[in-house]
Formats: C-alpha cells, sequence, structure tokens
C-alpha cells in the first residue's frame, strides 16, 4: 500500500526513521524499478542550520515547505540529482528526507544498464547513485509521492534495528544524529 499523507504529516526525524524498511518505487519506460529504503536522512526547517530551508523560501527549496507526500529532487556539485520526500508536522515550517540508499528488488537489469556497474551492493548505496540507477531528474521534481505515480513509496518489511549516526556530507548541525540506516550485507535477511 502506498504510504499517505498522515504518514508525512509528523516530525521529520521520525518519518526519516520510519521509512528504513519501506519501498521506493520508480515507474520508468514502462517498467518498475523498485527497492528497500536502507538509508535515509531528515531535514528540517528554521531550527536546522544543515538544511535547505534553514533561512528562507527559494525558488530551488519552495516543496519543502509546501505540502507533504512530495517528491523534493535538487542538482548538486554541477552533477547529480538528489531525492528526497516531504515531510513535516504542523508544528514545522519546513522539512524533507532525503534517501540515501536502497537495495534494489526489481528492475534490477535495468539499474545496472543505468550505472554501468554490476556490483549489486554498490549500484544504490548513495542517493546520487539512486537517481542515476532509477532515471530521476528535476522531472520528478513536485510529485504527489502519495498516489501511483512516477514514483511512490510503499509499504515494505519490519525491521528490527535501525543505526542512527550523524548526517553525512553537511559542515552545520553536525550533532543532529539524524542519519538512518541497516547495513544491508549485515541484515540481508531483512532486505533479499
Amino acid at each position: 500500500m502506498i504510504l499517505d499523507k498522515k504518514f508525512y504529516e509528523r516530525e521529520t526525524v521520525t518519518v526519516a526513521k520510519q521509512l528504513i524498511g519501506k519501498t521506493l518505487t520508480r515507474k520508468f519506460r514502462g517498467k518498475k524499478l523498485s527497492g528497500i529504503i536502507t538509508e535515509t536522512e531528515a531535514y528540517r526547517g528554521k531550527d536546522d542550520l544543515a538544511s535547505h530551508a534553514a533561512t528562507k523560501m527559494t525558488e530551488r527549496n519552495k516543496v519543502m515547505f509546501g505540502p507533504v507526500g512530495k517528491s523534493y529532487v535538487y542538482f548538486t556539485y554541477g552533477m547529480y540529482f538528489m531525492l528526497n520526500v516531504v515531510a513535516k508536522s504542523k508544528r514545522q515550517n519546513a522539512g524533507a528526507v532525503l534517501i540515501r540508499g536502497i537495495f534494489p528488488q526489481e528492475g534490477i537489469k535495468t539499474m545496472i544498464r543505468n550505472r554501468g556497474i554490476k556490483d549489486l551492493s554498490k549500484i544504490t548505496n548513495g542517493p546520487a547513485k539512486i537517481t542515476m540507477a532509477m532515471n530521476i531528474s528535476m522531472k520528478e521534481n513536485n510529485v504527489d509521492m502519495t498516489k501511483n505515480s512516477t514514483i511512490y513509496i510503499s509499504d515494505g518489511i519490519p525491521i528490527k534495528k535501525i543505526k542512527k549516526s550523524p548526517r553525512v556530507g553537511i559542515s552545520k548541525a553536525v550533532e543532529k544524529e539524524w542519519n538512518f540506516s541497516i547495513n544491508p550485507k549485515k541484515d540481508r535477511k531483512s532486505v533479499v
């Protein structure tokens, strides 16, 4: 079942943790590409200096301030797309969860071709790798992920132990342990 708006209408950090084990699906050229979410990061609004929404609304970040359940895709380092889903409680002005890793389930041959590598553990173990493998670009920005759209998140598998740690590659608010993950190799029974 596709996750509804109520799932995303909660504290961003809570949603980030509870997305672990859910299934990310991308429909592309008549094919379904999917994977179990293995790593996420929470980014809030004005109280999170590492967030795109820390200061003010811009053309780039405006999706983070809008309705929950929408995709927030941005371009970084002049070459990579990053996929987020908007999630925030009514008390928060903005928030989104970055999808940092998935374990491929469907459309693996297409993902391998898109990435140009065969090692299953390295096809989608990073946010830019996910968007390359699943052919996600700015066209997928602001898509309603609570519907059977070109991209959505649905129920997945139960996860018993989720690791939390500081977020990756940031220089502000480094003390916040808002990165959530499982290790697909160690937790292989859970994701295969």
